[in-house]
């Protein structure tokens, strides 16, 4: 598929800490019980070692936040990579100091209380920020009695199919982890090593399904990325993700005039005011939780990008099916999603949540995220 047929298309682990309301003073005391706010990283177990241009892992550690009032429990993740600077324990760290501050917010006014948070956090304490935001949203969302897709006035049909993701690997294992991915319909693999050609040819000796590439900033040469990208385009691929290093604008500006298939920017793509200009580099922008800070900023990315007619992939860090389906709430309105960081893993903390059937999300009909503790 050409850009221009594609744009027709459009329209530590076990540390905790919790802050009770009742050791602030007596003013922050809601008169219907104590608020608390805990924070705790949580080790997950990949299926199998996850590589991409950027490091190869057995294990991610997270950041989970409980949100206790009313007799509710708010349940949020982030999940923070050091590609964006900030380490898990760093982002722990950040939420326990500004807890008090959080349990004494009112989270009916969440989109002040937020903004306030953001400040108490810190700058580029983003996943830290998502996992507060999912949290209060998800209590939010029970206090309502309704799911947030609900709340945000989207119809649970609209949610697309996920890609399924293969990390980088030797040939014999990239064919097993196609072969176990069956039951997608897309697949999204990882490049931007010099084994390109060799994992691409393995995944096509498997299937002939659809393909979505993303080289993680991989390729430093424009002439380089030409080449691959226009070979991709032969072997069935439908977009390719993030192909140079973010801070090479120009090159990617070049790269997209020699080429047909459509670039998504994902680490170029931190902020909402930076969209307008990556319009000029690509076609679309890749949205996810823990680069924006919660359900709410991502949203507000979302309606930024659809303003500009630029595509739209919803994505997700290696994460829990908290995460996972706190994005899932916002597929509806995208293009194109990538939420599968918790299929990826082999012990999920949590029960409930999206599902996947065959590719496509189903979203849950609970109020708020709809997950809970296994």
């Amino acid at each position: 598929m050409n850009r221009r047929d594609w744009l027709k298309t459009a329209g530590m682990a076990g540390v905790a800490a919790a802050l009770p309301l009742g050791s602030l003073p007596a003013t922050a005391q809601d008169k219907r019980g104590p608020t608390t706010v805990k924070v705790e990283l949580k080790r997950l177990n990949l299926r199998h070692t996850w590589t991409t241009t950027m490091s190869s892992s057995t294990y991610r550690d997270t950041v989970h936040v409980q949100y206790l009032r009313d007799g509710i429990t708010g349940y949020g993740e982030g999940a923070p990579i050091q590609r964006y600077e900030i380490t898990p324990e760093q982002a722990m760290a950040a939420i326990a100091a500004s807890a008090g501050f959080i349990a004494a917010g009112d989270p009916r006014q969440f989109d002040k209380l937020f903004t306030q948070v953001r400040g108490k956090l810190g700058p580029n304490q983003h996943a830290a920020m998502a996992a507060v935001d999912i949290a209060m949203l998800d209590w939010w969302g029970k206090k309502l009695g309704v799911p947030l897709y609900e709340y945000f006035g989207l119809d649970p049909a609209d949610a697309p199919v996920t890609t399924f993701s293969i990390g980088i690997d030797t040939p014999e294992i990239t064919r097993q982890k196609t072969a176990e991915a069956a039951d997608f319909p897309v697949l999204k693999i990882k490049v931007g090593l010099k084994t390109d050609k060799e994992t691409i040819e393995a995944v096509r000796s498997v299937t002939k399904k659809p393909l979505r590439v993303d080289a993680n900033e991989g390729w430093t040469d424009k002439e380089q990325a030409i080449r691959e990208i226009n070979w991709l385009e032969t072997q069935g691929v439908e977009f390719i993700e993030q192909p140079m290093p973010a801070h090479m604008f120009d090159e990617i500006k070049y790269v997209r005039s020699k080429v047909h298939l459509p670039i998504i920017a994902d680490e170029a793509c931190t902020s909402a005011a930076m969209i307008p200009k990556l319009r000029e580099a690509y076609d679309g922008i890749n949205v996810k939780l823990d680069k924006a800070g919660g359900i709410l900023e991502s949203y507000r990315w979302i309606q930024i990008a659809r303003s500009l007619n630029m595509k739209v992939m919803l994505g997700c860090m290696i994460c829990s099916s908290c995460s996972c389906t706190a994005a899932a709430h916002l597929s509806p309105l995208v293009d194109y999603a990538d939420l599968d960081g918790s299929l990826l893993i082999a012990n999920d903390p949590y029960v409930g949540g999206v599902k996947v059937e065959k590719g496509k999300l189903i979203l849950p009909n609970e109020p708020g995220l709809g997950v809970r503790l296994a």
